[in-house]
C-alpha cells in the first residue's frame, strides 16, 4: 500500500481516532510509522545480584508464598507475596491490586517489573504477566500521545501501517552511503526502531536515523551555502600580503597560534571569488579585536574600504580607539559614526565617505541610515553579531557590492551547534587566549555570607578599583523570590554614602541615561555598578576588578562566564563571586563548573549537556534545529561526518544528476533548499 494513503484506512480507526492523529500531526501512513517512540520499556530480564539499589529491573520467578493483603483504606490496599528469582527468595509488593490474590497460586511463574530495594529484598511491581515472557518482548515502544489514543492502541495501528506499506517504501539514504557506514536499510531500520527484538537492532535503528536526519539537514545547509555563493557572486580582495605582513610585525604583541590561524581562513576566504560569510567566535579577550583589524587592514591595502559596526557607543568608541592608535603609523583615516554624531561633524563624515578618503568606518546602528554611502566597501564586520537583527546586518552587507561578511561574538558556542545553527556559515574559532593573562578568581558563596563578601569588595574598592554587582530583577516580584538591582542599589548606595559613589543599570532606563551610566562608571566617576545582565557584552572596564552575580543559579553558564568577563580586562587579579543556594543538583553543578574553569568553551559544551541546546543561548533560538532522533549533545560525532558528507554531495555534478542521490534532491525540493538550480 502506498505510504501517502490517509490513516482512516487502518481498522480501528474511526472518526475520534482520526481527529486524535491529526491533532499529533498524523494525517498518511507514512505520518505514522516516521512517528518515532520517545524511549522504550526495557524488559529484558536482569540477574538480581548485578542489579543496583532503586533501579528498574525485570525478573521472571516462582511465587513461594500464600499472598497477604492489607487493606490501607478505601480502594486502598497493598499484596505482598514471596517470588524466588534464581537464588534470590524476594518479596513482591503490589499496591491496590487486591484482586491479584486468587492469582497467585504457590508454582506458578510469574514476570515482575518494578523498582528494586536491594536492602530490603523488595520489588515494588509496576507490572506484571503470569508466566514467561515471550521471546522478542524486551523492548516496548512509548511514544507521545494525544486525547484519548492510548500506548496500547497505537502501537496496534503501528504494526498494521508497518505491514502494510514498510516494504513499498523508497530508501532514500543512497547505496554507497549504507555501505560506508554500514547502515541498515530504511525497512529493518523502521522495523527495529518500533519493535526491536533486542537492544542491538535498537541501536542500529537509531544509528541509521540519527545519520539520515543530520544529513538532510545539512544537506539544506550547504545547498544555501552553494546557493549564496553562487547567486550572490562577490569579489576576489587582492590584498598586499608583504604590507600586511608588516602591519603584523609592528602589533605590540604577538598573535597567538589560534589567531594567526583564524586570520589565515579569513585571508584565504577574502582571496576568493566568492563572498566570505564567516563566523568568528572566540572566548572573552581571546583577541578578537586584532583579528577584525587585520581583516580590515588586508581590504584597506587592495583599494577597499572597511566597516565595523557593534552594538552600543561604548563599545564602538573602545574599537574607534584602539585601532586608531594600532592603524596610526600606517596612514589610515578610521573614523567614528554614532548617534551622538551629528551636525556638521556628522555631515564632514559622510563626505568623506562617499569620496573614498575615510578607510576604516566603525560605530552602531548609524552605520545603515540611508544617507551613509561607501565609495566602494570590501569588508563588513558586525561585532556581537546576535545583537542585531537580520534585517540590520543585510542593511549594511548592501552598502557596498556583495562585500565579504565577518561575524563576531564572544559567546563561545559548542561546535555542534555552530554547525546546526550557523550551518550555512564557515565558523572561525580562537580557541587560545593571549599568554600572561591572569585567570580571574571564582568563588562559589551561600547568601548568608553577603556580609563576607562585601567586605572583599570593599578591600577591592580601597586600593582604588571598581565591581559590578549583577542581580538578576530589575524590581520586587511577586512571584519570583530573587534580589534585585533597585533593592541592592538603594541598600549599597545607603552602606557605601560618603566612601564610593554607586550607580544603577537596567534595561529599563532610558538609551541616554544607559550611555551616561556606561560612561561614569568607564571614566571611574563610579565605583560600584548594580545592574542586571545588560552589561553582558561589550563592556571594557580595565580598572574593575571585582565581580558580585546574586542568585547565580538563575543563570546559565555561558552567561555566568559572559557576565565574569567584564573583570579581568587590567593587570590587576580579579575575583568573580557567585552568591547562590542551589536547590537541584545541576544548579550545584552549574556552580562548581564556573569555579574549576575559565576555559569558555569548556563551559559551553558543559551548558550543552546540562540545558540542551533549545535552551543554549537562554532563550529557544530558531536557528537551532528541532530533530526527531538525533540529539547534539551525544551525536556529535555524526553532524560531524553528515556535514562533510552534504558538503562533498552538493559540490558534486553527480549528485544533481545521479538515480541514486533523487530522493535526497526531493527533500531538498521539499524544504525550499533547493531554488539554486540543478546544474545542467
Amino acid at each position: 500500500m502506498d505510504s501517502k494513503e490517509s490513516v482512516a484506512t487502518l481498522k480501528g480507526v474511526g472518526k475520534q481516532a482520526t481527529e486524535t492523529l491529526q491533532e499529533m500531526k498524523i494525517e498518511t501512513l507514512h505520518d505514522l510509522i516516521m512517528t518515532f517512540p520517545y524511549r522504550h520499556e526495557d524488559f529484558q530480564l536482569k540477574d538480581l545480584a548485578d542489579t543496583p539499589h532503586n533501579e528498574r529491573v525485570t525478573v521472571e520467578g516462582r511465587v513461594e508464598s500464600e499472598p497477604s493483603v492489607l487493606f490501607l483504606g478505601k480502594k486502598k490496599s497493598r499484596t505482598q507475596v514471596r517470588v524466588l528469582v534464581g537464588r534470590h527468595l524476594i518479596k513482591a509488593v503490589f499496591f491496590n491490586q487486591h484482586y491479584i490474590k486468587a492469582k497467585l497460586q504457590i508454582g506458578a511463574i510469574i514476570t515482575l517489573t518494578g523498582k528494586w530495594d536491594r536492602g530490603r529484598q523488595i520489588i515494588t511491581v509496576q507490572s506484571h504477566s503470569l508466566g514467561s515472557r515471550p521471546d522478542g518482548a524486551d523492548f516496548e515502544p512509548v511514544y507521545s500521545l494525544k486525547g484519548s489514543m492510548n500506548q496500547k492502541n497505537f502501537r496496534k495501528l503501528m504494526r498494521q501501517a508497518l505491514d502494510l506499506c514498510k516494504e513499498e517504501l523508497e530508501d532514500c539514504l543512497p547505496l554507497s552511503l549504507r555501505d560506508a557506514y554500514q547502515l541498515v536499510s530504511v525497512q529493518e531500520a523502521l522495523e527495529w526502531v518500533h519493535f526491536p527484538p533486542d537492544g542491538e537492532a535498537l541501536k542500529k535503528a537509531r544509528r541509521r536515523f540519527v545519520y539520515e536526519e543530520l544529513l538532510l539537514f545539512q544537506l539544506k545547509m550547504q545547498a544555501l551555502r552553494k546557493k549564496n555563493r553562487e547567486e550572490e557572486g562577490g569579489s576576489q580582495i587582492d590584498y598586499d600580503l608583504h604590507k600586511l605582513k608588516q602591519f603584523i610585525a609592528a602589533l605590540p604583541f604577538d598573535l597567538t597560534a589560534a589567531q594567526k590561524r583564524v586570520v589565515n581562513e579569513i585571508c584565504k576566504d577574502m582571496k576568493e571569488p566568492y563572498r566570505m560569510n564567516r563566523l568568528l567566535q572566540g572566548d572573552v579577550g581571546s583577541g578578537k579585536t586584532v583579528v577584525a583589524a587585520i581583516s580590515l587592514y588586508a581590504a584597506v591595502t587592495a583599494g577597499l574600504q572597511g566597516a565595523l559596526m557593534a552594538p552600543t557607543e561604548i563599545l564602538a568608541e573602545q574599537h574607534a580607539n584602539t585601532l586608531a592608535q594600532w592603524f596610526e603609523p600606517f596612514g589610515l583615516n578610521i573614523a567614528l559614526l554614532t548617534g551622538s554624531v551629528k551636525g556638521k561633524k556628522r555631515q564632514l563624515i559622510l563626505e568623506q565617505l562617499a569620496a573614498g578618503e575615510i578607510d576604516i568606518l566603525i560605530g552602531t546602528h548609524a552605520l545603515i541610515q540611508p544617507d551613509v554611502q561607501f565609495q566602494q566597501l570590501g569588508l563588513v564586520i558586525t561585532d556581537e553579531q546576535h545583537r542585531f537583527g537580520v534585517d540590520q546586518r543585510r542593511i549594511l552587507k548592501d552598502k557596498g557590492y556583495n562585500p565579504d561578511v565577518l561575524f563576531m561574538t564572544a559567546t563561545p558556542i559548542p561546535r555542534t551547534l555552530a554547525i546546526s545553527a550557523f550551518g550555512e556559515m564557515d565558523v572561525s574559532a580562537i580557541d587560545e587566549m593571549p599568554s600572561g593573562r591572569k585567570e580571574i578568581e571564582t568563588f562559589w558563596m551561600k547568601k548568608e555570607m553577603f556580609g563576607k563578601v562585601i567586605g572583599r569588595m570593599e578591600k577591592e574598592l580601597a586600593a582604588g578599583r571598581q565591581a559590578y554587582v549583577i542581580c538578576p530583577l530589575i524590581e520586587e516580584s511577586d512571584k519570583l523570590e530573587y534580589q534585585n538591582a533597585v533593592d541592592l542599589f538603594q541598600q549599597l548606595s545607603s552602606y557605601f554614602q560618603g566612601k564610593y559613589s554607586v550607580g544603577l543599570m537596567h534595561g529599563r532606563l532610558h538609551p541616554d541615561e544607559k550611555e551616561e551610566t556606561m560612561r561614569a562608571f568607564t571614566e571611574g566617576n563610579i565605583s560600584v555598578l548594580v545592574s542586571t545582565t545588560v552589561v553582558e557584552v561589550g563592556v571594557n572596564v580595565p580598572n574593575a576588578s571585582f565581580m558580585l552575580i546574586y542568585d547565580a543559579e538563575r543563570f546559565g553558564l555561558s552567561q555566568l562566564h559572559q557576565l565574569r568577563g567584564r573583570v579581568g580586562r587590567g593587570s590587576e587579579q580579579s575575583y568573580c563571586v557567585l552568591l547562590a543556594d542551589p536547590k537541584t543538583e545541576v544548579g550545584k553543578e552549574r556552580m562548581a563548573s564556573m569555579t574549576e574553569t575559565n576555559d569558555g568553551f569548556v563551559l559551553a559544551e558543559k551548558d550543552l549537556q546540562l540545558r540542551g541546546p533549545g535552551d543554549f543561548f537562554g532563550r529557544k533560538q530558531s536557528g537551532v534545529p528541532e530533530f526527531k532522533m538525533a540529539d547534539l549533545v551525544h551525536d556529535y560525532r555524526a553532524l560531524e561526518t553528515a556535514r562533510k558528507d552534504a558538503e562533498k554531495l552538493v559540490n558534486s555534478e553527480e549528485f544533481w544528476r545521479s538515480e541514486e542521490t533523487a530522493c535526497l534532491r526531493g527533500h531538498l525540493e521539499e524544504s525550499g533548499a533547493l531554488s539554486i538550480g540543478r546544474l545542467d
